[in-house]
């Protein structure tokens, strides 16, 4: 299951945004895809997920957002509903349904050396492709067991924890 949203990114031109698109695996928290773009809408959204889809050989089983335009739009959703993708939406005016992607973006606004606003859409993306990289492969993520994303995408969490737990019995052991 796929969760997904947009985050406007302030630029150095008051009242010019640009729009980063986010898709997580709800599962491992990995991000799976994402794109930096000029504005919103269906048809930017539908070429980041065939893109994603195309990359990874695979289609997400449900994909979840909120209910802005580009998330309802026809595009998008023709798109995803002819595969039989399952497609589920935040209530109206509910801001906590949609809590992994929402987590997400606070991890990235939070995070020491973010960017209050970007010089252009290039050196957004050269930011978001570093924060990317890290929070999938060096971010020990609290909600999966502090193992990365890409560790718990991977299956490489199972023998993690069974090491941890081999160091756990050897400690009780020696201090029951």
């Amino acid at each position: 299951m796929w969760s997904w949203d947009i985050t406007w990114l302030k630029t150095d031109v008051k009242g010019l945004f640009l729009f980063a698109y986010v898709i997580l695996d709800i599962f491992s928290r990995k991000i799976v895809g994402w794109s930096i773009e000029e504005s919103e809408s269906p048809e930017l959204a539908r070429n980041l997920f065939r893109r994603i889809i195309r990359e990874l050989g695979l289609m997400p089983l449900f994909v979840h957002a909120d209910n802005g335009g580009p998330m309802k739009g026809l595009s998008l959703v023709a798109f995803l509903t002819q595969p039989e993708v399952g497609l589920t939406y935040s209530r109206p005016r509910v801001s906590d349904d949609n809590p992994f992607i929402e987590s997400f973006f606070k991890s990235v606004k939070y995070r020491v050396g973010y960017p209050k606003v970007f010089s252009g859409i290039l050196s957004a993306r050269e930011w978001f492709a570093r924060f990317i990289d890290w929070y999938n492969n060096e971010h020990r993520h609290s909600g999966i067991g502090y193992v990365t994303p890409h560790e718990k995408h991977s299956g490489a969490d199972i023998l993690i924890f069974e090491r941890r737990q081999i160091t756990l019995d050897a400690v009780a052991a020696v201090h029951p």
